[in-house]
């Protein structure tokens, strides 16, 4: 595990339990030597990781649309920004770099991008480790919802067991050194084929 997709929010939320926990996010991979791959925003949740990380000499890789660069929100100070064309060449970027994905608490853009690079690893585009840094049981409702799909059929049970959820960041990172991925859908002709 050499580099982590951060997906979080632009927002600070409204308990400090988020800013903190995006803080002990960027310090503790630093300290880990887990370089960090994220939106390359300075606002939020995702500003508060990459400072924290760079200023414990972290890796931070920005990956920002020229649509978002312009306007101003993009952090100036990170080890590497790459600047994309859109929304969807950010998150094709950020999966090639990263071994493993995290989201912190964060809005509809968060959602989608880890449950994109969910979907992804279901059809075996990618074998990497996802998981939700559950702070102030932000993603309890979450949880509910994924068993939700397999106890009505729409999803095998290794698929939902696929994501880790957890209040500690060195059980995820722990998850991640051993994440073995399950077969991935398709594969076999005599399996159920659920979404």
């Amino acid at each position: 595990m050499n580099t982590v997709g951060i997906f979080c929010g632009s927002s600070e939320g409204h308990s400090t339990a988020y800013i903190d926990a995006a803080r002990h996010v960027g310090k503790y991979l630093a300290e880990q030597g887990i370089s960090i791959v994220y939106g390359g925003g300075r606002v939020g949740l995702m500003g508060a990781v990459a400072d924290a990380a760079l200023a414990y000499g972290g890796h931070v890789t920005g990956v920002i649309p020229k649509s978002l660069l312009e306007r101003e929100i993009a952090h100036t100070g990170l080890s590497e920004l790459l600047v994309v064309d859109n929304m969807h060449q950010r998150k094709n970027m950020m999966a090639e770099l990263s071994s493993g994905f995290i989201a912190l608490p964060g809005g509809a853009g968060t959602a989608e991008e880890i449950f994109e690079q969910w979907t992804w690893a279901q059809l075996g585009i990618h074998d990497k480790p996802l998981a939700f840094l559950n702070v102030n049981h932000f993603y309890d409702p979450l949880t509910v919802m994924v068993q939700r799909m397999v106890s009505d059929g729409f999803m095998k049970q290794d698929y939902a067991n696929m994501l880790r959820f957890s209040e500690n960041l060195h059980d995820i990172i722990d998850y991640f050194k051993t994440y073995t991925p399950p077969v991935s859908k398709w594969t076999t002709r005599n399996e159920n084929h659920h979404v």
